[in-house]
């Protein structure tokens, strides 16, 4: 059956740091929650008019197509992430890293899901390379991989200073082909989302994997580093400071921007914008420069200039999105066990 979107307002919890949202509806959250438990199995999609909540008036019209549904695509998982829209594939890859496989949502409109792994190592985030390349973060080889032509996995980086990774997280390419990533403890803290092991690395850092394959560490001073996006210009770089997800009360919930330099040098590290309630999680950015995170309540979206645009809503706890589609301008967002799809007026930084 369809979700239904809820009508009766009450006061949002997240008061001073999205003042103009609260005076939308925890009940949003609280009946879609209620239908998505009750949506059928399979591939088979279901649609209901999106629940966008704008922090000011017009905030949102040059990002989200008025009247536009929120169709849900995928429903078996249990915890989808790390999406990439992938045209060797045909469609949309994502993890599904609690089942410990790796998928692809083939077909257009009618996509059908397919395992491209099983196992998948635990992998987490995914990205492309400059060749069109599937790039893997692996929760349970501590390591990023590259799938090859035939098929083949080649070993990009499992080891810093001589000590295993702790669990790679998520990624993305630049322009010089450098790949960087986030390195918490997640996935070795998490038993159901890779294998539990002590950290051999000093600190949870994020890393950049030069072209000549040499890894350093871009950044030391996060608690635990999670999502990652550069700006369309690759010249600033966002990154998720997910703390709060292992120490609610001490812990960040903020997303961090750094200045890029020549041969990947970061510097004038600063705050872009911090969550009262909800963590960041995956990170990506749109051809305006616009911010959108994936915050557990759904996704909200900043301007470059760290404005918040306003939030949309999901049911289930939101961890990662990405661009997608022939044109771009699909946002797919991982939602627990869902994947949704929403139409948008903005398209990808790059494809």
């Amino acid at each position: 059956m369809p979700l239904t979107p809820p009508v009766s307002p009450v006061p949002h919890p997240c008061a001073a740091a999205v003042s103009s949202l609260a005076r939308r509806s925890l009940l949003h959250a609280v009946t879609g929650l209620a239908a998505a438990a009750v949506l059928p199995a399979g591939a088979a999609q279901t649609a209901w008019p999106a629940v966008i909540e704008p922090a000011g008036p017009g905030a949102l019209d040059g990002v989200v197509v008025p009247g536009a549904a929120m169709r849900t695509v995928y429903t078996e998982g249990r915890w989808c992430e790390g999406p990439v829209w992938s045209p060797t594939d045909g469609g949309l890859v994502f993890s599904d890293v609690r089942s410990n496989r790796l998928m692809a949502l083939r077909g257009g409109a009618d996509a059908q899901a397919t395992v491209l792994r099983d196992p998948s190592n635990f992998s987490n985030g995914n990205a492309l390379d400059r060749q069109g390349r599937l790039l893997s973060c692996e929760h349970g080889g501590r390591r990023v991989v590259r799938r090859e032509a035939d098929g083949r996995l080649t070993v990009l980086a499992d080891r810093h200073d001589g000590r295993r990774l702790n669990s790679p997280n998520d990624l993305v390419v630049a322009p010089d082909g450098a790949v960087w990533f986030t390195d918490p403890v997640f996935g070795i803290t998490q038993p159901d989302e890779g294998f539990q092991a002590e950290p051999e690395q000093r600190g949870r850092y994020l890393f950049r994997l030069a072209p000549d394959g040499r890894l350093a560490v871009a950044a030391d001073g996060f608690d635990q580093p999670n999502g990652i996006a550069f700006a369309p210009d690759f010249r600033t770089l966002y990154v998720s400071e997910a703390g709060a997800a292992r120490d609610p009360d001490g812990g960040g919930r903020e997303i961090r921007a750094f200045d890029v330099g020549s041969e990947g040098r970061l510097s004038r590290e600063r705050r872009f914008a911090r969550l009262d309630t909800g963590i960041p999680d995956g990170l990506k950015t749109d051809a305006a420069g616009r911010v959108y995170a994936a915050t557990g309540d759904g996704v909200r979206i900043w301007a470059a200039d760290s404005t918040l645009l306003g939030l949309v809503r999901t049911a289930a706890a939101c961890g990662n999105l990405a661009f997608g589609g022939s044109d771009g301008r699909t946002l797919y967002v991982c939602s627990g066990p869902h994947i949704h799809a929403l139409a948008l007026r903005s398209w990808a930084a790059w494809a």
